[in-house]
């Protein structure tokens, strides 16, 4: 029997005003708090730049104690049994809130103590008698439903739950921290040491539970990360701006949220998706490092040095060892000033030996010398990332040389420009050619790294890509969210054990999500048809909400009408007519909507190219035409597969041509 000892719709009214009351004196706090943050003064600060830097701090307190009028304050509370210092009651929200005794009216649900909220059962209670949730309207707390966990029996259904879940959505993604589930907490309170990667199918709430973690993290290890920095890297632009409410309704307002292409550079011309396929070979990296280092030559000549009436001479066997010394175990650039050091040194030590004391002026001089400068442009020249991959595609010799047997004669051939341009400053460079680029500024300068970061839809990621990106948390680590099912590129992973390695992180731990909470049962199902032909090794994935009803499958010739219709009949909250991407203009036309675009849209209904989908939810998905998705790239029934998932409540699928093999 359910243990749920009170009905959502009809708590106790004086239970009701009492909890309203709590709510009331916890925002009232909240409130005082931030006036409190906004009344310090940076002025206390002994001078300028640290003055800055306190202003900085305290702007980013007020922020993070913003009250959010619609967003519940807190949504549960835990009655304890626990013999222990911490008040018998906790109420457990989004952040911390006390009044001005200290008492704490609100525990942050990141804190140790609140595991229980989402971990706690009859089987094993945690030190908690009851459990109530809270319901909401708005910002107005309407209800509560109590968890009887003191006295065992299983706990059934919870409807508030269910609600929260199923609320109609619309703009930009929300939180779910009200609704994390035991085996999502599992892995939003793993170990900042640790590296996670998570298979979520789709509704499974992988993305939310990446950016719950982040949250969790600068929580519990707020000193080291506040220096060390978070960054969340999503597929697109469109992407970021639906999960872009999501850190700062949880109070945390500094975290780098960014593109792939935002990192490694928004290239973006047109190259043949098998060219760019073997540049995002990680055997490219051998290729790369060669080609930089086979622009070091042997010197032509030593070193000649003229100070006064002295001449100081550096034979070119000498300069030959320095350069031996130093090839291939430094980044190049640090290794060409280390050579002009290096030949600096050894003038200084002739200088020495005839009875001279020069210091380290001398040395930077003489490393600034006219003659050592031309000595080291001659065998370790300046370079920049760009004038390394114009020769590579540029020069069929040069390419084999640094390729060796790492490519094949026809990779290679595939490489080279069949048109090249006059120089690397007039170069067009495609998307892939970003992460080699990247790879190459590697080799010559250290990338910084971050202390966590979080990538999203990375099955998508070449291997290139996922060494660009692992280069920028090499001293912390990362949360990797995907589906192998949902790949959609020629180059999408097939494995996890491999996308980790890229990344540089072997020994990553991968944990799979496979029960949705998201998408209705009778969706997920249709669209799990498609799993044997594009990911025959997953399980198929399973949902909470049967959504009897959910699905509509609509034959006609008329297909713009079919959808207008769709479109009519969706009820409360987000529209996505999904359409292959060439149609996206002519739709939105049709039905007077707008498209979506890069940077996101809160429009209550959307025309949505099929290639921006990935990541994305609405209300209620028309899906147009899945024949014509499926045939628009190279994955493309793995494509179809992501669009048929976007949907939380209904999705109708309205075509004329037959539908693809499976559905």
């Amino acid at each position: 029997m359910p243990q749920h000892t009170l009905a959502p719709d009809i708590p106790p009214a004086d239970d009701l005003g009492s909890e309203r009351r709590h709510l009331d004196e916890s925002r009232a706090a909240l409130r005082a708090m931030r006036e409190h943050a906004s009344a310090l003064s940076s002025d206390m600060a002994g001078d300028w730049v640290s003055r800055q830097v306190l202003q900085g701090l305290l702007d980013q307190r007020v922020a993070a104690l913003a009250d959010h009028p619609d967003t519940p304050l807190f949504f549960g509370r835990l009655d304890r049994a626990a013999d222990d210092d911490l008040p018998p009651i906790l109420y457990v929200g989004r952040r911390h809130v006390h009044d001005g005794g200290g008492r704490a009216l609100v525990i942050d649900w990141r804190a140790p103590v609140s595991r229980a909220f989402y971990q706690a059962s009859p089987a094993k209670p945690m030190g908690v008698d009851r459990r109530r949730r809270f319901g909401y309207q708005g910002g107005r707390l309407t209800a509560f439903e109590d968890e009887d966990l003191a006295h065992g029996g299983d706990l059934g259904p919870s409807r508030i739950l269910t609600d929260e879940i199923e609320r109609p959505r619309s703009g930009p993604m929300r939180d779910i921290v009200a609704t994390i589930q035991p085996d999502q907490d599992e892995i939003v309170r793993a170990d900042l040491g640790v590296t996670v990667c998570v298979q979520g199918a789709p509704g499974t709430g992988k993305t939310a539970v990446g950016l719950h973690r982040a949250a969790y993290l600068l929580f519990t290890h707020r000193e080291k990360l506040s220096r060390a920095g978070v960054m969340i890297v999503g597929p697109n632009r469109a992407f970021l701006s639906y999960i872009s409410s999501v850190l700062p309704a949880l109070g945390e307002v500094k975290v780098d949220q960014t593109t792939v292409a935002g990192i490694l550079g928004d290239h973006a011309h047109p190259e043949d998706p098998a060219v760019s396929a073997i540049k995002g070979d990680a055997r490219m990296a051998a290729v790369l490092k060669r080609a930089m280092w086979l622009h070091v030559v042997k010197p032509a000549e030593g070193v000649l040095v003229t100070k006064g009436a002295n001449r100081y001479r550096v034979a070119d066997y000498e300069v030959r060892e320095i350069v031996a010394s130093l090839r291939g175990t430094t980044r190049y650039n640090p290794g060409r000033a280390a050579l002009a050091q290096r030949l600096a040194h050894q003038v200084l030590v002739q200088m020495e030996r005839r009875g001279e004391s020069p210091d380290d002026r001398v040395q930077d001089a003489v490393a600034r010398s006219k003659s050592v400068k031309g000595v080291v442009d001659q065998v370790w020249p300046k370079l920049v990332p760009e004038q390394v991959l114009f020769r590579l595609l540029s020069d069929p010799e040069f390419l084999a040389r640094a390729a060796k047997t790492d490519l094949t004669p026809e990779e290679q051939a595939a490489l080279v420009w069949a048109k090249p341009y006059k120089s690397h400053r007039s170069a067009k460079w495609s998307g892939a050619d970003g992460a080699l680029l990247d790879e190459l500024a590697d080799l010559m300068d250290r990338t910084p790294s971050h202390g966590h970061l979080v990538v999203d839809e990375a099955q998508d990621l070449s291997e290139m890509q996922l060494r660009a990106l692992g280069r920028r948390c090499r001293t912390g680590s990362a949360t990797i969210l995907g589906d192998l099912a949902q790949g959609t590129t020629p180059w999408s992973a097939r494995s996890w054990t491999d996308v980790l390695t890229h990344l540089g992180f072997a020994e990553g731990l991968v944990t799979e999500l496979t029960l949705g909470f998201r998408v209705p049962r009778e969706v997920l199902d249709y669209a799990a048809r498609l799993l044997p032909g594009i990911a025959p090794e997953l399980a198929a994935p399973r949902s909470l909400r049967p959504g009897a009803g959910s699905l509509r499958l609509v034959e006609t010739s008329d297909v713009l009408g079919g959808v207008r219709d769709a479109v009519d009949a969706a009820g409360e909250g987000s529209v996505g007519v999904i359409v292959r991407d060439a149609d996206a203009q002519t739709v939105a036309t049709a039905l007077g909507a707008p498209v979506l675009g890069p940077d996101g849209d809160g429009s209550k209904v959307l025309v949505v190219p099929a290639g921006l989908a990935k990541g994305l939810e609405y209300d209620h998905v028309v899906v147009v035409e899945p024949a014509d998705i499926a045939e628009a790239e190279t994955r493309g029934m793995a494509r179809l597969y992501v669009v048929l998932t976007r949907a939380v409540t209904t999705l109708t699928v309205v075509h004329a041509r037959p539908l693809p093999e499976g559905l």
